[in-house]
């Protein structure tokens, strides 16, 4: 799954929205005190209120939010795994009885009790739909619509939301003119805050892949490592955030640890132009060859295919792997990247890196930025001292 590809589907979760279908709605309440299902309850999405159907949009909409890889991942199922999900998941996404399709979900539910105590109560939400694309992108000449041939794409989407209590509260009341001290007993659940879940099944080249699943975590680079091995039964992968480290760790070894600001704007200079000039609908991935040849041109002295090829083998594991050119860049034109002192945090563009240097002055270090305009601090214009 790319970044288009996701977005498409994202495009489509909203109500009345004429490529999206949902056909039916499971929710399952958790007691954390028994860890057991305390209560669920399967109905036609369309039956629904109003209400109820736009808080149930937005906690999907908000669960697939995130860039992929850091909040989202695609990953692969397991081969060998005992009673896999990915069967469970087929059959509840051919099956057309919808009592079927809720008993397949409830064997997935019993797979999260299986091997986790949950410190809130929790409530699992299933739905059974399908969206749609068309066959065919639509060009400037063609007089006939994009919607005149669509695939029907059958999903499930699974949501894990906890719960809390809601707080003691003091009211007025108009009608007998006193105060009044209330407590509500029920649970709110958090749809706003979606904990994790899953989108099934992930798309590849546009069209569905079954052996694939998208998991979605409730917060970028915390991915649920036991839930996506034993709930899920897929095999786990690297994150964005690892594979920064890695390719941190690998420039380290090359380099060293000491780099200029102007070395380090220039390799992120050619990751970034790595990027916009692939032509791959898969995202671009750097092997130790790329690594080296950014790495000489960027002024790195000293840098050979051997010494890289050697670095990714000690820090990997792996003399093969290919990193993917996302995972390392921070956004270019934003100020991603923070310079973290005693004095004052500053934060500045990877385009922009290069205009910071650090330099010794008068036996101090210090901090230097390259500026066209004045420097105003709380509607003060600073003087301009001549070094």
């Amino acid at each position: 799954m790319n970044k288009k590809e996701l977005a498409h589907i994202r495009k489509q979760l909203k109500l009345d929205h004429d490529m999206l279908e949902i056909f039916t709605i499971l929710n399952v309440y958790i007691m954390k005190e028994s860890n057991e299902i305390y209560h669920f309850e399967r109905q036609p999405f369309a039956l629904l209120d109003r209400e109820k159907q736009e808080l149930y949009m937005a906690n999907f909409k908000k669960l697939m939010t995130g860039e992929l890889d850091q909040k989202m991942f695609e990953l692969k199922f397991q081969e060998e795994a005992e009673s896999p999900s990915q069967v469970l998941l087929h059959q509840g996404l051919v099956t057309g009885n919808p009592e079927e399709w809720q008993d397949l979900m409830l064997l997935l539910v019993d797979k999260m009790l299986a091997d986790t105590k949950y410190e809130k109560d929790m409530v699992v939400t299933f739905v059974h739909g399908q969206y749609l694309k068309p066959t065919r992108v639509r060009t400037e000449e063609s007089e006939e619509s994009e919607k005149d041939e669509m695939f029907a794409n059958p999903f499930i989407l699974c949501s894990v939301n906890s719960t809390e209590q809601q707080r003691k509260t003091l009211m007025f009341d108009y009608v007998e003119r006193e105060f009044k001290y209330n407590v509500f007993v029920d649970p709110i659940i958090k749809l706003n805050t979606p904990e994790q879940g899953f989108f099934y099944p992930s798309v590849t080249d546009n069209y569905s892949d079954v052996n694939r699943v998208l998991y979605c975590a409730g917060k970028a680079h915390e991915p649920n490592v036991p839930f996506i091995e034993q709930v899920l039964n897929a095999e786990m992968i690297v994150t964005a955030l690892e594979e920064r480290t890695y390719f941190e760790d690998i420039v380290k070894e090359v380099a060293g640890d000491q780099l200029d600001a102007a070395t380090i704007a220039h390799v992120y200079e050619e990751i970034h132009r790595v990027i916009e000039t692939n032509e791959e609908e898969e995202p671009p991935k750097l092997d130790y060859k790329d690594v080296e040849r950014m790495l000489t041109v960027s002024g790195v002295e000293h840098v050979t295919e051997e010494k890289v090829e050697r670095a990714f083998q000690n820090v990997i594991d792996d003399k093969n792997y290919e990193i993917k050119a996302s995972s390392v860049m921070p956004k270019f034109t934003s100020k991603s990247i923070k310079i973290d002192t005693k004095v004052a945090t500053i934060s500045v563009s990877p385009q922009d890196l290069k205009f910071v240097r650090q330099v010794n002055f008068q036996g101090k270090r210090c901090i230097l930025i390259e500026v066209d305009e004045d420097v105003v601090i709380e509607g003060f214009t600073l003087n301009t001292e001549t070094l």
